[in-house]
């Protein structure tokens, strides 16, 4: 059965789909697909942000093909696990929460074991593409972990 994983950050242009990216590559060839979203409609249909995109692309990552949307009601009963990268997208993704649905919603350092970090900071404010990258990587093993998986780790 393939587990359908959403990646939600504010903008959908620089952490979530780095996370989609990054784990959909280090989790080729497992049974998940991945998507994400933004909770904000600032960016719809965007490519992920340049800089971003190109820390990326350094990495290993090619994000050319995603395009920004915004994070839905109906992504609630679409995937079956559903991560944000800070407790503000957390809080705006249970706002849309459909009465009785019960996917889990968790922050992506939730699978990072001795990071110490409880969000995913966003580089679009920092300018730490490559810090970011490091974590979502970190984030994304422990998340392939977790679903009791191992993934392709190309050690990027």
């Amino acid at each position: 059965m393939t587990t359908r994983v959403l990646f939600v950050c504010l903008g959908n242009i620089c952490r979530s789909p780095s996370a989609e990216g990054v784990f959909g590559e280090l989790a080729a060839g497992l049974d998940v697909t991945t998507d994400s979203a933004g909770t904000s409609n600032w960016h719809v249909g965007e490519p992920p942000f340049a800089p971003m995109l190109a820390a990326a692309i350094a990495r290993g990552y090619d994000l050319s093909d995603l395009r920004s949307r915004q994070f839905k009601a109906e992504d609630f009963s679409r995937h079956d696990l559903i991560i944000g990268m800070d407790a503000d997208n957390l809080r705006d993704m249970e706002r849309l929460r459909p009465p009785g649905n019960d996917t889990p919603v968790v922050v992506f350092t939730d699978f990072v074991a001795a990071h110490g970090a409880d969000h995913v900071p966003d580089p679009y404010y920092t300018g730490d593409y490559d810090g970011v990258l490091e974590l979502i990587e970190e984030a994304s093993r422990g998340l392939m972990r977790h679903l009791g998986t191992q993934g392709t780790d190309q050690s990027h």
